[in-house]
């Protein structure tokens, strides 16, 4: 699993990018590129996708500082450039109430 810490220093070095799936989605969603570096700076990886399809990823759960909660599945700082993959507001029918875990479909 990579270590937020790793991707927090790429995030605040500006070595990261969003892919156009995550431009579009924070443009849909209403999610701003500072909401997205403050659920960074302060939140967990949530979930390990070592066989992504393109890319080993992550996702991170943290909460921007006027209490959103926020999703970012994040490459793995193995590159120059960490790659934002995509980023959203969870569900609460799918999620714990901490948003850290998914439900099962018997919850």
């Amino acid at each position: 699993m990579p270590n937020i810490e790793e991707i927090r220093n790429k995030i605040t070095s500006e070595q990261f990018e969003l892919s156009k799936h995550a431009v579009d989605q924070s443009i849909i969603r209403k999610i701003r590129l500072y909401e997205i570096i403050e659920a960074i700076g302060n939140g967990q990886i949530i979930e390990d996708y070592p066989n992504d399809k393109y890319v080993p990823s992550c996702l991170i759960c943290g909460l921007t500082h006027s209490g959103r909660t926020v999703h970012i599945q994040s490459s793995y700082p193995i590159r120059p450039l960490v790659k934002i993959i995509t980023v959203y507001e969870p569900d609460p029918q799918k999620w714990n109430n901490e948003f850290t875990i998914r439900k099962t479909n018997n919850e």
